[in-house]
């Protein structure tokens, strides 16, 4: 089975006159699309929002885009903080969700005025320390242990999980919190990663709402939000069925109907902190066939590796291939797709069928748009590629230049040897 694609071979042609291979480039079209379906499936709910996982693609030129669409930020970290103020995003339109959370990042996002999402009670004490007293909106992040299943099947398994407060530990705080001034409070929860089903965001929304109206009953707590956090995934695989968000969204509103409102609790605002879901699909990575390998195997060596897209090489994860310009090529040849790392895992296929693969090929590594290029690193030395927008017009822009070897030697500034690296480049 194919993979439509977003960009022809005949638009790479073009793009790599001014933009050389490998980079990263992303679908400007199907990103509004899928926005404006996520907000349509939510709408019942007065109070909705998306709060962008940040960590997925880190790009303010992307997240430009679903501000406009009135998406804030999810950040868990001090850069990710230091990101959405450059872009202007503070206050309600934050939600600072952090594990094991050092002094300045509570620091930062309190300044801000981020929505902080507690993920231990014994943060409760640390961050009462550091702020002299607790913000009248504070959440928590909930982990009920054991697994977490649809039906028979096993989703993932929370138990495993640092995160999170204990089903007792959700009670003890929200009491705690109550009596240190706090008006109003959120519940959070991440149960599972990458669902490929309709049934995940029902189920997990279930589960919380009738821990919310314990919380309510038993402590007397404002419940003003629940966050649902993210899980929702996308179809790495050609034969996988896409999740459908409309019937999501209406799934969680009969569930919030049957639940919720008889509790009295009909004012209570969803949140979503979507990453995958909202850019997995609409962005790909572009990479060269510039070597051929005959040996024990048959390996096709492009100019990409795991510092461009590391998902495969650590998690043995399936992206879908497209030869460009091959699409109707009869599938018939078993390569292994490997980058240059000295690192034998460095394969982003391994034994897939592909037609035959020549060196100049163009080669499109699908849904790489989150937790693709916001994974990368520098071994080997290796260098960051370029990140493009392909607009709606079809026009392409620039939107993170490539790394260069200046770059890389930015921080041996400390050294004598600087001088001569900075010669060099």
């Amino acid at each position: 089975m194919k993979k439509d694609t977003f960009v022809t071979k005949e638009q790479i042609e073009e793009i790599v006159k001014t933009y050389p291979t490998p980079f990263h480039i992303y679908d400007e079209k199907g990103i509004r699309e899928n926005t404006k379906a996520l907000k349509e499936a939510f709408a019942w709910n007065k109070g909705y929002k998306e709060f962008f996982a940040v960590k997925a693609t880190p790009n303010p030129f992307l997240i430009n885009i679903l501000r406009e669409y009135g998406c804030g930020c999810d950040c868990s970290s001090y850069t990710e903080l230091m990101l959405s103020d450059a872009m202007g995003i503070r206050g309600e339109d934050i939600m600072f969700s952090s594990n094991n959370t050092p002094v300045s990042e509570f620091e930062l996002a309190a300044k801000l005025g981020a929505t902080i999402n507690l993920d231990d009670i014994t943060h409760i004490e640390f961050l009462e320390k550091i702020l002299g007293s607790l913000p009248k909106t504070l959440s928590c992040r909930f982990n009920p242990g054991g697994y977490f299943s649809l039906g028979t099947d096993i989703m993932d398994n929370p138990g495993d999980a640092k995160y999170g407060f204990t089903t007792e530990q959700m009670f003890e705080g929200f009491r705690i919190l109550k009596e240190k001034g706090v008006e109003h409070f959120g519940i959070h929860a991440f149960l599972a990663s990458n669902t490929v089903t309709n049934e995940y965001y029902p189920t997990l929304a279930k589960q919380l709402f009738e821990l919310a109206v314990k919380l309510k009953e038993e402590t007397g707590a404002h419940i003003a939000f629940i966050n649902l956090s993210g899980g929702i995934g996308i179809p790495y695989r050609p034969d996988q069925t896409p999740n459908d968000i409309r019937l999501i969204g209406e799934a969680v509103r009969k569930v919030y109907e049957e639940v919720l409102t008889p509790a009295g609790m009909g004012d209570v605002a969803i949140y979503t902190e979507l990453g995958r879901f909202m850019m997995g699909p609409y962005g790909a990575l572009v990479t060269k066939v510039i070597h051929q390998k005959h040996t024990h195997k048959e390996y096709v060596g492009v100019d990409a590796c795991a510092v461009n897209l590391m998902r495969p090489a650590m998690y043995g994860a399936y992206h879908h291939i497209t030869v460009l310009g091959k699409e109707d090529v009869p599938c018939d040849h078993k390569y292994d797709v490997t980058g240059s790392l000295c690192e034998n895992n460095d394969k982003f296929a391994i034994d897939r069928m592909l037609p035959e693969v020549e060196i100049g090929d163009y080669i499109v590594i699908h849904d790489t748009g989150a937790h693709g290029y916001a994974m990368g690193y520098n071994y080997n030395g290796k260098l960051k590629s370029a990140e493009l927008l392909l607009h709606e017009d079809g026009s392409v822009q620039l939107i993170r230049r490539a790394e260069t070897p200046k770059d890389y030697f930015a921080t041996f500034d400390c050294f004598e040897i600087f001088e001569r690296l900075k010669e060099s480049n």
